[in-house]
């Protein structure tokens, strides 16, 4: 993980940065900001080391590109709006909370991709291609059996969605 840390635009110092593990069978990791990185066991036990370094690549480039410190500011002002309408339009408490759903969903996507494209660039910086990515992500939809992500309500793009995306990239 260190040489993705050092390819960063805005580099996480080694030793402020966290790499939680949690106990599930699932696929998957996260950013909880601040450099703090969680995987599952599952993760770990199922993914080579590619796949897990495509994987990482993605958190960390959702790091580098401030994702996490974005979508705490604009939940804190979905929750104003919020408070607002419910202000001037009494009953408007069950409508926000649906509408800041979908703002915050639409902004999650979005985010994805940029953090794959970003992901793309930090792996190129350490010596791997695009193909580290797409590896990854492939891995993830044969395991997982579907598509992963997409629909209206989902924050994550579709994986063919996302590596359709990642193949046009130079």
């Amino acid at each position: 993980m260190v040489p993705l840390l050092q390819a960063m635009d805005r580099p996480c110092r080694v030793d402020q940065t966290r790499v939680g593990i949690i106990n599930q069978s699932e696929i998957n990791a996260a950013n909880a900001g601040n450099c703090e990185f969680y995987v599952t066991l599952g993760l770990l036990r199922r993914a080579n080391d590619n796949q897990l370094r495509g994987v990482l690549a993605h958190e960390v480039a959702h790091q580098d590109l401030g994702h996490i410190a974005k979508a705490q500011v604009l939940g804190a002002g979905i929750n104003i709006l919020a408070a607002g309408l419910q202000q001037l339009f009494p009953g408007a408490a069950s409508v926000a909370p649906v509408a800041g759903e979908l703002v915050a969903r639409g902004y999650g996507r979005s985010e994805e991709y940029a953090a794959d494209k970003h992901a793309v660039d930090i792996l190129s910086r350490t010596g791997y291609g695009k193909d580290t990515m797409l590896d990854a992500l492939t891995w993830i939809r044969r395991t997982s059996g579907s598509g992963g992500g997409g629909g209206f309500l989902s924050t994550h793009p579709a994986l063919d969605d996302r590596i359709a995306t990642i193949q046009r990239l130079r």
